[in-house]
């Protein structure tokens, strides 16, 4: 599993939109790993952002 995968794996799993931060505590990825995957989820309109700095699924 890439780390995009695993990053957007967590989003989906959680039950409220979370921070980069949370992905990191829930993951034990490096901090620069997760927003490269946040950057390209981004792109590819995986994720959204309801709250500033938080971020959901944008399927679920």
């Amino acid at each position: 599993m890439s780390v995009k995968e695993k990053v957007l794996e967590i989003i989906k799993s959680a039950e409220t939109p979370v921070t980069a931060g949370e992905v990191e505590k829930l993951s034990g990825l490096d901090r620069k790993d997760i927003d490269k995957a946040f950057k390209e989820l981004k792109q590819e309109n995986a994720i959204v952002s309801p709250v500033r700095c938080k971020w959901e699924a944008a399927v679920k």
